[in-house]
């Protein structure tokens, strides 16, 4: 959570832990989904809406609508107007004086202004958002969020479909790629396929149609067409994947709206939304849109929305001012951080984080600037020890303390 950004809860307080004074946070009528992300480092706000300027920036933006009824299903319906609308809150805002990136929850859907508020019987959506970041642990912070507050909500068996369509360069070679091979087949295409080649090749990805599926399978695959750097960011975030023991699956056919996605798309299922294809959570990473819609420069980012029937009740909730900042050093320490993230959550520590960080030097000063007493650090000896060093930021003193054991270390501080 950045703190200069912070959408004020309810009530501030002190409470008493172990003859300690200790400042929290009373945050009323909040619901799980929203005490996950705090937990992770997320900020609450305001959902922003999309303005009429927006929509008609997307109209001239956007290469393909999914209109043709067979061509419904979520994975293509990340909107351009909701990205233009999310960047130009992120401008409006000023966020990117902050620093980055600017970790972002919104517990409503992202709506045209004075549209109708329409919500099937207690269906959720809210919304993750890490803006100004191209790091891969930037993916596997908003799945591993995404995934613990659908286990929140009573969710089984979750397992993450995942794709990348590389950068600009990849992308344009593969949209190629593609559209020769499916002109190469038009006499084999239904009538209205025909059409969506016409339109959006990335749309025939999506049909339904069972003659358009044989062709499909045999198509061309995104994964071939990566650049190196693509390739490295696309392992690391399975790497992620792997380590949090999150079951994935590779789907060819995730592949987008070419109007704003870049690198990274997944969509979230358990067995019952693989049923009847209605993904609990779709996301993308985005960084071709910020010069498109008059930015000086583009803005890297991921966001991730989450539709599902909500099961837990709303409650006031009392979250405790973090007192910690974790710091890790090196590719493995940050594959763990999330696993030590959620240890804390279970014992319901709160804490600020760096993770998209490499350096030291830039996580430390942040805990500093934060005033924040401890830091728990993470490096290579660690991670191969299973420890992690607690360290007073006021005197300097430090121990090792076994990850095991690190949850009841943190409650005597």
């Amino acid at each position: 959570m950045n703190p200069v950004i912070k959408k004020h809860p309810v009530k501030i307080g002190r409470s008493k832990q172990g003859g300690k004074q200790t400042q929290e946070c009373w945050y009323k009528n909040l619901d799980r989904p929203a005490e996950v992300a705090l937990y992770y480092g997320f900020t609450l706000m305001d959902t922003p809406v999309i303005t009429k300027e927006d929509a008609k920036m997307a109209r001239a933006l956007s290469e393909s609508e999914y209109k043709n009824k067979e061509v419904t299903d979520l994975r293509t319906r990340f909107v351009t107007e909701e990205k233009i609308s999310l960047l130009r809150f992120y401008n409006e805002k000023k966020l990117q004086n902050l620093p980055q990136p600017i970790m972002l929850y919104f517990g409503k859907p992202i709506l045209a202004e004075g549209a109708p508020k329409k919500n099937p019987a207690r269906e959720r959506t809210v919304h993750l958002e890490a803006m100004g970041t191209s790091k891969s642990i930037a993916e596997a912070l908003l799945i591993k969020t995404a995934v613990e507050i659908l286990k929140e909500e009573k969710f089984d068996d979750i397992s993450v479909r995942i794709n990348s369509v590389g950068d600009r360069d990849t992308i344009s070679r593969f949209a190629r790629e593609l559209s020769y091979y499916y002109r190469k087949n038009i006499e084999t295409l239904p009538a209205h396929c025909r059409q969506l080649l016409k339109k959006d090749v990335f749309d025939l990805l999506s049909c339904k149609n069972e003659k358009c599926r044989i062709i499909k399978d045999n198509a061309p695959k995104s994964i071939n067409f990566l650049s190196e750097q693509s390739r490295q960011h696309f392992k690391e975030v399975l790497e992620y994947l792997e380590i949090l023991e999150i079951p994935y699956e590779i789907d060819h056919f995730i592949v987008g709206n070419r109007a704003f996605s870049c690198q990274t798309l997944f969509e979230i299922h358990n067995p019952d939304s693989l049923k009847i294809c209605r993904p609990l959570a779709i996301g993308v990473r985005y960084a071709n849109l910020g010069k498109k819609i008059g930015f000086k420069r583009d803005v890297p980012g991921i966001g991730i929305r989450l539709t599902f029937k909500e099961k837990n009740e709303r409650k006031n909730i009392k979250f405790l001012k973090p007192k910690i900042y974790f710091v890790q050093l090196g590719f493995e320490a940050k594959l763990k951080s999330l696993k030590i993230i959620e240890i804390l959550r279970q014992a319901k520590i709160p804490m600020y984080h760096g993770i998209s960080r490499d350096k030291l030097t830039s996580q430390l000063s942040m805990a500093e600037n934060m005033k924040i007493p401890y830091t728990v650090i993470m490096g290579q000896k660690e991670v191969l020890e299973n420890t992690v060093i607690v360290r007073s930021m006021v005197n300097c003193s430090q121990e090792n303390v076994k990850i095991d054991n690190l949850p009841k270390y943190l409650k005597k501080l």
